[in-house]
């Protein structure tokens, strides 16, 4: 992804629990939405910034942005501070 600014690795060891995902279980609808913005073309749609720009503070990428809404959306989450 490139200038986008980047979170940690699902797959990284950690101290408590080993990885990240040992805190998400395999039937939650998380990761349905994860599997399915991934497999979206995010600027065939017309969503702005899939490219960076080269100057500035890196952005966050669209698809994560769409994540965390489409999370709050199925979850009954309005506020993106609750989000945060």
């Amino acid at each position: 992804m490139g200038r986008f600014v980047e979170g940690e690795d699902r797959r990284q060891s950690l101290l408590l629990p080993e990885t990240l995902d040992d805190y998400v279980t395999e039937d939650n609808p998380v990761r349905v939405v994860e599997v399915f913005i991934e497999e979206l073309d995010l600027g065939a749609l017309g969503f702005g910034g899939v490219h960076p720009a080269a100057t500035g503070r890196p952005a966050y990428h669209p698809s994560t942005l769409l994540k965390i809404y489409l999370y709050g959306y199925l979850n009954r989450i309005q506020s993106s501070r609750r989000l945060e």
